[in-house]
């Protein structure tokens, strides 16, 4: 049910616009503890999301597509508050996704977001390595560092860095992967609100996976960093 959910966000997207919270920092003034609560949602939210698996893509390989993320948003009064507003049980971004692959193992990825009931949008990208690079027999392992830009959001700066490790195997047409790692999430706000910068480190999971049919690519991601689920979908071109 959740990844139905998830998809009709994708399908319907251009009607949760009437829907949108603007988030407004200067409505948070002076709560230090309101304003790390919400810096750790966002975070979780707007960090990179690859939604791909290790295998690297080769000299002349692509990954094209477009993406929607739809993350639960962990304490519905700290948002209401900042928005002024009742609280949306997700955040939601459309994105479109990119990724190239290099010679020697590496790959480029890009991304940029905008969400459908908020004014965040982001913009990111990821170098990825090919640790192994995976056969019939052994899987692939990739190493990823990445970094996602917040826009959109009055009085606030914020970006994200991480860096994870990932599995995969294929199987047919299908590619499961899973993946571990760390998000450094800087939240500064701006001055004359009453707020200090917040620095939070958080855990990050998930797993997925990608299912190829020829030139037709979906893959599925659910993810976990700190406190805050996301699921991502993913549909375009692979080759």
């Amino acid at each position: 049910m959740k990844i139905l959910h998830l998809i009709s966000f994708a399908i319907l997207g251009t009607s949760c616009v009437a829907q949108a919270a603007d988030l407004k920092l200067s409505n948070l003034a002076g709560s230090q503890s309101s304003f790390k609560i919400l810096s750790e949602n966002l975070g979780a939210a707007t960090s990179y999301k690859g939604v791909i698996p290790a295998e690297p893509l080769g000299i002349t390989g692509f990954d094209i597509g477009a993406e929607i993320t739809s993350t639960k948003i962990t304490d519905k009064t700290v948002w209401a508050r900042a928005t002024g507003s009742n609280s949306p049980d997700y955040l939601t971004q459309t994105k479109l996704h990119a990724h190239k692959g290099l010679p020697f193992g590496f790959d480029v990825g890009f991304v940029a977001s905008n969400s459908t009931n908020s004014n965040i949008s982001t913009v990111g990208g990821e170098l990825r390595y090919a640790l192994v690079s995976g056969n019939v027999v052994m899987p692939a392992i990739g190493l990823r560092a990445a970094y996602t830009k917040v826009n959109g959001i009055d009085q606030l700066g914020l970006d994200n860095k991480s860096v994870e490790l990932t599995i995969s195997k294929g199987f047919l047409m299908f590619k499961p992967y899973a993946g571990i790692g760390h998000v450094w999430t800087s939240s500064r706000p701006d001055a004359g609100l009453g707020l200090a910068k917040e620095d939070i480190g958080q855990f990050r999971s998930y797993v997925g996976t990608n299912v190829n049919l020829g030139l037709i690519n979906f893959a599925l991601e659910a993810d976990k960093i700190g406190a805050a689920t996301s699921l991502s979908a993913k549909v375009g071109l692979r080759f």
